[in-house]
């Protein structure tokens, strides 16, 4: 039988809501990346022999950017768990999903990701969660889980 304070030693532990999972390798490298690349390109803009035309420098600037760009794309998935609903934000879509929408979420050995099994018998990738982070991705499946049993039965939530 449980103590009281093995009962509020559990409760303690369990993950608040709101809570947000991003991966960390992927950012640091996307942004890291992105930065080098863009301070890379005014570097050259500005170093460019003197029959290079502004637009000319304004382009190779505005490539560094559009690559940046496109590694932010890397660097902004995560799962985002509130009390009425699951926000899972990819590369370009956004997902909201109810609690009951979400059955469970699996990541076996040797994917990049986990996925959501969604209530509609599909499956969704959570690119929040990633394998290069390790324990951690583990401890995020692991939260999740715990949560999943909390969820509440309400209309998805949609920022204005």
């Amino acid at each position: 039988m449980r103590t009281k304070e093995q009962a509020v030693d559990e409760a303690s532990k369990r993950p608040e809501l709101p809570r947000t999972w991003r991966p960390r390798v992927v950012r640091w490298v996307a942004y890291g990346l992105g930065l080098l690349i863009v301070v890379t390109m005014v570097v050259m803009a500005v170093i460019m022999p003197a029959d290079w035309r502004l637009l000319d420098r304004l382009l190779i600037v505005g490539l560094g950017l559009a690559v940046a760009g496109g590694l932010h794309m890397l660097g902004r998935p995560r799962l985002i768990a509130t009390e009425k609903n699951v926000i899972v934000i990819n590369g370009i879509r956004t997902h909201y999903l109810a609690w009951p929408e979400v059955l469970d979420i699996r990541m076996p050995v040797g994917e990049p990701w986990p996925c959501l099994d969604l209530s509609d018998g599909t499956a969704l990738p959570v690119m929040g969660i990633q394998s290069t982070d390790g324990e951690s991705a583990q401890r995020s499946l692991e939260e999740f889980r715990a949560m999943l049993s909390r969820g509440e039965g309400s209309e998805p939530e949609r920022p204005e």
